[in-house]
């Protein structure tokens, strides 16, 4: 940990709960603390102007709390005469003191130790008899912005969260991603903003819609601020589970951060951001999680609102939701007018291809490469994540796209880039090294097609494509109905009267490339075939796929014959002397 001491003083407390806590619990009793003593700690210069200011204005009958922040100097405030020093004065009364002092607090702040369910710890600690050993402990430690700075504090805390949430491997996957791929995904989105990495004062937005314990937004800002110390990224966030949201917002409060932009709530069917349009975002929504829950909420929007709504393009299977997210998403973005958006969002394999044409999940594709939304998809290897080895994908969207890459989607595959990992955690076997990422962000960056040399072989790692080369009409393809001696049966009614009446048995369906002409397709691979055949245009579909494997497939010839027989025969050889041996 970068603070030694700070980390030694942490461990000493887990040696306290030993015995009357899981070491998974550990998090419970020790994350709430560690923000309670500093927000204990900074408040403490200003702690005699807040109770003065408080007096005063009851006294004038005001609503204090515009004045009590004013005087606290911070987003936040604490009206009780107490602290955490005072506390260890009455042992007796320890729980209820503590209780006191947590009640007043100003609003947002009550919220985070609320969704810490802090008082239940309260309750736990008081039992096992170490509610007044676990206090004074923290109480001791000297966690004032003079001895910890924010940025000192950001990391232990960060680092708290991720020690935890290794301990508690059951929930490390659900809320965490790793911080490699992070990195990579902010340098993709930072790379073509200049201003933002060289401009001293600017400000920028960054939102994540599925925010976790806040590690995506914290690597961004390190990350930008690393490459721009003066310029400033305004955090936002909504988060679902309640003990992450209070990691995320307690992180933000520690760093500094307006922790009213960092929303409780599902964001799909109750966004608590409406009407926010932001500069960044960035997400790694939970892969294949089916929308049954809220489904009701989802169809209203969608029927009631249409493109003025979310989900205006389309809604895939309840079974997978990731590409509402992705929709979300692209609903928050700066219209272009304004400066426009880049989001980064990682989706499993299953939103590239699932679907056919005219189904939700090719009708969303179909609406982000028609409006030239995606920049780049970038194909990471497998076992990446601690909740899963299957194959993820980082999408980076756009609606300011550069004019070298208007109309093209480029595909990266840095499925080889990998190192393995010192010690697995979970289903997580391999990272990326810092060398991975910065390759990965040249390739992007260079916006050029690229191959490396793999035994002999030049294997493609950069592709470009026009977006249209990812759309295709689906054609209904009809035969005629023919009577016991051979003959076409012909309609005798209707609009049809007089022409073909088609045989549903025969039907077929063919995927036409976008950029190819149906009837020369047609004529070519069709009629040779089935020369009574016609296509029904009323049935005609488009849809969208992106095939990603397909485009970086090197086909390897099999081997000689002459060589595979040797080989055979040699085999053969050997079990003849080995069953030669056993008669014998």
């Amino acid at each position: 940990m970068s603070n030694p001491n700070l980390s030694s003083f942490i461990w000493s407390v887990a040696d306290l709960l030993r015995g009357d806590y899981k070491q998974s619990e550990y998090g419970k009793v020790i994350l709430p603390f560690t923000v309670l003593r500093r927000l204990d700690c900074v408040l403490e210069a200003t702690k005699p102007a807040v109770l003065a200011e408080l007096v005063l204005r009851e006294k004038a009958g005001l609503n204090p709390e515009p004045f009590l922040l004013r005087a606290s100097k911070q987003l936040f405030f604490n009206t009780s005469p107490l602290d955490l020093k005072k506390l260890m004065g009455d042992q007796d009364h320890i729980g209820e003191n503590l209780r006191a002092y947590l009640q007043a607090f100003s609003p947002e702040v009550r919220d985070i130790f609320e969704s810490f369910e802090f008082h239940t710890q309260i309750d736990k600690l008081a039992k096992s008899g170490l509610l007044y050993l676990v206090t004074e402990k923290f109480a001791n430690i000297d966690l004032h912005p003079d001895a910890v700075s924010n940025e000192e504090m950001g990391t232990v805390f960060e680092e708290l969260i991720r020690k935890f949430a290794e301990l508690s491997n059951e929930t490390a996957g659900e809320h965490f991603t790793p911080r490699e791929v992070i990195r990579l995904m902010v340098n993709l989105l930072f790379i073509e903003d200049d201003e933002a990495l060289t401009k001293p004062g600017v400000v920028r937005s960054l939102y994540d819609p599925t925010a976790g314990t806040g590690g995506m937004l914290s690597v961004a800002e390190e990350h930008l601020s690393s490459l721009n110390p003066d310029a400033r990224l305004v955090m936002y966030g909504q988060e679902l589970n309640p003990e992450s949201y209070a990691i995320c917002k307690a992180d933000m409060l520690i760093k500094g951060q307006d922790i009213a932009n960092i929303i409780f709530g599902n964001t799909l069917s109750a966004d608590g951001l409406v009407g926010k349009h932001f500069d960044y975002m960035l997400s790694n929504p939970p892969f294949g999680v089916e929308w049954k829950k809220i489904e009701k909420e989802i169809r209203k929007e969608a029927e009631q609102m249409g493109f003025n709504g979310r989900f205006g393009p389309g809604l895939p299977r309840v079974s997978d939701g990731s590409l509402l997210f992705l929709l979300h998403l692209v609903s928050k973005m700066r219209p272009a007018v304004d400066g426009g958006s880049r989001f980064g969002i990682v989706l499993n394999g299953s939103p590239l291809f699932t679907g056919g044409a005219g189904s939700g999940e090719s009708e969303i594709r179909r609406y982000m490469l028609e409006n030239d939304l995606v920049e780049a998809i970038i194909g990471l290897p497998t076992d990446m994540f601690y909740n899963t080895g299957i194959s993820t994908y980082v999408w980076i969207v756009s609606n300011r796209k550069p004019a070298a890459r208007k109309g093209k989607l480029q595909l990266i595959d840095a499925s080889s880039f990998w190192q393995k990992m010192r010690k697995s955690l979970g289903s997580k076997r391999k990272e990326l090294s810092p060398e991975h990422i910065d390759e990965i962000t040249r390739l992007f960056g260079q916006f050029e097609e690229a191959s490396i040399e793999v035994d002999g072989s030049s294997v493609p790692i950069s592709r470009i494509f026009e977006n249209e080369d990812f759309g295709y009409r689906t054609i209904t393809v009809e035969r005629p109905t023919r009577d016991e001696a051979g003959n076409i049966v012909l309609a005798t009614k209707g609009k049809a009267k007089g022409k073909p009446v088609p045989d549903s048995s025969l039907r077929d369906t063919e995927n036409v490339p976008l950029s190819e002409d149906v009837d020369t397709y047609f004529k070519r691979e069709v009629l040779p075939h089935a020369p009574d055949a016609w296509i029904d245009p009323d049935k005609t579909k488009v849809g969208y796929e992106i095939p990603f494997n397909r485009h970086f497939y090197v086909f390897k010839p099999p081997r000689p014959l002459a060589e595979i027989d040797a080989e055979l025969k040699g085999v053969t050889d050997r079990i003849l002397t080995m069953i030669g041996g056993l008669t014998a």
